[in-house]
């Protein structure tokens, strides 16, 4: 897919080279709208879905462009390419000085993305406008979603080495959020361009940008949220009842886990938040258990102290199923739920090994010989394929 990016753009420019570039001052404010966009990306969630959701609707917007101000636009597939790489390497320049360049994943996403709505877009502006015109526009815009949604995957999967289909199908939900604002927002853009002028650019701008600030409030609340779950899953570590770090060992590997197993994004938020507190019940102890291993305890302490966790769980304010997880994790793992076969997997695989790697087979013959009652097969087997992988991605703290 690098390739393929890079080749689009490489032929794109020296195809715009040679022939020049048609409306110059068309190409000029879109390229610009573009590198504000990535601009006003900084600062976001290193992770979020769509940083650039106002550069993304400029590039579709500058795709799907046939009559700018009642005049043809006469750009090509080409033009649209090269103006949409400029804006992206103008806007990263700050990046660049900073020693950083712009993200290869986003940069050929958008490549790719572009190139396929400019090409689809092409039988829009061939002919004068007709009835077919609006219904043929939404065509282009949902195959364009999908197409963003079909390379986000590929992407993440040639990353992670997650399966594809539930990565797929977790790209595929969120597509009636952030991605459907950027389609609606570009769709608009074209058409108020070819109908009033370039003027109106700045109008439509601010409403995408106020969207981005909310959200990446909404981001910064959900981020604080999580690093309030996270402090207080230490206090078990800060009492003395689980080794450092073994929490969000706990909850960085479960959550690998449910992604190998194909669990969607709400539920693997579900997951590392029960993963992070599983634990809490031990606070309840008079006498902590050695190196707070708990798979080793008879299965009815157990369950009392996941019992005694879920009842602490429940004063948190977190989402009830949360809880729910934490509560069944010690149950026989046929009647437990997905996240409570994962995170008791995880644990037990984490309270054998801690951190060292000589342990590891060790812990992973014990689950294979609890897979009769304590650890689901299919669970322990995909624990076992992330950890051949090198495990979760990144530092964990610890």
């Amino acid at each position: 897919m690098y390739g393929a990016a890079a080749t689009a753009t490489a032929l794109s420019l020296g195809w715009t080279l040679w022939h020049g570039l048609a409306e110059p001052g068309t190409a000029l404010a879109f390229g610009v709208l573009i590198a504000i966009g990535v601009l006003a990306r900084r600062g976001g969630p290193p992770r979020e879905r769509e940083p650039a959701p106002l550069a993304a609707a400029g590039a579709l917007a500058y795709a799907l462009l046939g009559v700018p101000a009642g005049t043809p636009a006469g750009c090509g597939v080409a033009q649209v390419v090269t103006v949409t790489a400029a804006g992206v390497l103008v806007g990263a320049v700050p990046d660049v000085a900073r020693g950083r360049g712009p993200e290869p994943d986003r940069t050929a996403r958008r490549t790719l993305t572009v190139t396929f709505a400019a090409v689809c877009a092409g039988p829009l502006h061939a002919e004068p406008p007709s009835p077919r015109y609006v219904p043929f526009l939404l065509l282009v815009l949902a195959l364009t979603a999908l197409c963003d949604a079909v390379l986000a995957a590929l992407l993440l999967r040639a990353r992670t080495g997650y399966p594809y289909g539930p990565l797929l199908r977790d790209e595929l939900r969120a597509l009636p959020g952030v991605a459907s604002a950027v389609c609606a927002t570009g769709a608009v853009m074209a058409l108020a361009v070819a109908v009033a002028g370039l003027w109106t650019l700045p109008v439509l701008c601010v409403p995408l940008l106020l969207t981005q600030l909310a959200f990446r409030r909404y981001a910064a609340v959900r981020r604080t949220y999580r690093q309030t779950i996270a402090s207080l899953a230490r206090a078990t570590e800060i009492a003395g009842y689980t080794p450092p770090g073994h929490a969000h060992r706990v909850a960085a590997l479960s959550r690998a886990v449910g992604r190998e197993m194909g669990l969607c994004r709400e539920d693997l938020t579900v997951l590392e938040y029960a993963a992070l507190m599983h634990d809490i019940g031990q606070l309840s102890l008079v006498d902590p258990v050695p190196d707070g291993a708990t798979a080793l305890l008879p299965a009815a302490e157990q369950r009392r102290i996941a019992l005694l966790g879920g009842a602490v769980v429940r004063q948190t304010g977190v989402p009830p199923a949360v809880a729910v997880v934490v509560e069944r994790q010690a149950d026989p793992y046929r009647e437990q739920p997905l996240a409570a076969r994962i995170v008791r997997a995880v644990n037990a695989y984490d309270d054998l090994s801690g951190e060292c790697a000589h342990r590891a087979l060790a812990a992973l013959e014990h689950l294979r010989l609890g897979t009769a009652r304590d650890y689901h097969p299919a669970v322990v087997e995909s624990l076992v394929r992330v950890l051949a992988r090198g495990g979760v991605e990144g530092r964990v703290p610890g």
